[in-house]
């Protein structure tokens, strides 16, 4: 870099000696010469070259991008093969799965349906088939479980309270779920369940109840209204079977209490009739005059197995009465008596005893079946189109009455 050139002028002193030189004054056009020659602009040439040299190496200007899309896959595309794969792989067994679970629910539906039609059922019975994964059987065109459960059959005077049963090894007659013709079932089992509680709601309507007796008993008992009058009743029951796909029922012991008087049994038979109870018995042996007047009656001292002389003393002496009367098979005797008998002969006698003669006229033409059916009563199940469907193994426990069934070659649909 150049130094400016200033010129000086020496001046001498009276003694000779030169002076110090004196600045030449200040021109302007000398300063703006200087200023182009200044080193900023050296500087600015050097930025210049620079930048110009620095564009050349710059990649080509683009516009940038916003969009947010390109940064997530980015990170998608940074994900290791294995992991991506997997993710397709999950994504396609659920969506088999949800394939496999539609054409079940599908299946299910329609042999339903199919089995409602079949059976005349009243309502679709509850299908469920078993086995994973479904698409695979019905392809083999065989089913490995199916479970069905028909609940509320109408069966003559009662409703089954549920029929629970599992088939095994279904053929299947079609290419498709919503395909299928029919089906052809080589074994089933189940159950028939008839709850006490179906029972007392539909053979009830004299406050009559069921309950278990035994293996194979149901005990009746509530009350009968008679001649305007409620009577306690009870009533034993046998179950069997009535041929392969029914139940029936037997009744007897019937009995009807007329309050703690006496007892009325239909019938003939020697235990049959209308008997004193045992506490009326008693507190009979202990009023005089009605006692007399029961010995009074022949046919009565005569089925006592009293002897005359005895009756003859026991009128005339109260206190060989109440020993007479008061012996344990005396009482035994008197329970005996059938007083069906001594009342057509001596209605009077009954009032005496604290009977209504009506309510005995009435009983007396009741017989032993009108009052059984009363609670008797049957079912059969359904006649399958095709095939074997029986019942086996009845059994009373303290729900109800149930029964095994199991069919063989049974045919749903064509």
């Amino acid at each position: 870099m150049r130094t400016p050139h200033i010129p000086t002028h020496r001046t001498t002193q009276s003694d000779g000696r030169p002076n110090d030189p004196v600045p030449p004054s200040r021109n302007p056009y000398d300063e703006l010469a200087a200023l182009a020659d200044n080193p900023l602009d050296d500087f600015l040439t050097e930025d210049d070259a620079t930048a110009r040299q620095d564009d050349d190496t710059e990649a080509p200007w683009a516009p940038p991008n916003h969009r947010r899309g390109s940064r997530r896959r980015n990170r998608a595309t940074g994900l290791p093969t294995l992991v991506r794969m997997l993710v397709w792989t999950l994504t396609l067994v659920c969506l088999l799965v949800l394939a496999d679970r539609w054409a079940l629910l599908y299946a299910e539906h329609k042999a339903a349906e199919r089995l409602k039609d079949s059976m005349h059922l009243a309502a679709a019975p509850e299908v469920s088939i078993g086995g994973f994964p479904f698409l695979t059987q019905l392809a083999a065109r065989r089913l490995d479980s199916v479970r069905v459960t028909v609940p509320d059959i109408p069966a003559q005077r009662v409703t089954l309270t549920q029929v629970t049963a599992t088939a095994r090894d279904i053929r299947i007659d079609g290419d498709g779920p919503t395909t299928v013709r029919g089906a052809l079932v080589r074994r089933m089992h189940g159950q028939v369940l008839l709850s006490f509680a179906d029972m007392n709601r539909e053979l009830g309507a004299s406050q009559v109840a069921f309950t278990a007796q035994g293996p194979g008993r149901v005990r009746a008992h509530g009350t009968l209204r008679i001649a305007g009058r409620d009577l306690s009743v009870r009533a034993d029951a046998r179950i069997g079977l009535d041929g392969d796909r029914g139940i029936a029922t037997s009744v007897d012991g019937i009995q009807l209490d007329i309050d703690d008087l006496a007892t009325y049994r239909p019938g003939t038979g020697p235990a049959e009739g209308l008997h004193l109870t045992s506490g009326s018995a008693r507190r009979l042996s202990r009023e005089a005059e009605q006692l007399k007047a029961l010995l009074t009656v022949p046919a009565v001292v005569h089925r006592l197995g009293v002897p005359d002389s005895a009756v003859n003393a026991a009128l005339h002496d109260e206190d060989k009465l109440h020993q007479l009367t008061g012996a344990p098979r005396f009482l035994h005797e008197l329970t005996r008596i059938n007083l069906v008998d001594v009342a057509l002969a001596h209605p009077s006698l009954l009032k005496r005893l604290g009977l209504d003669p009506s309510l005995l006229t009435t009983l007396t033409k009741l017989t032993r079946p009108q009052i059984a059916d009363r609670f008797s009563f049957a079912f059969k199940l359904p006649k399958p189109p095709g095939g074997a469907l029986r019942l086996q193994d009845v059994t009373v426990d303290k729900d109800g009455i149930r029964a095994d069934v199991a069919g063989t070659g049974l045919l749903l649909g064509r």
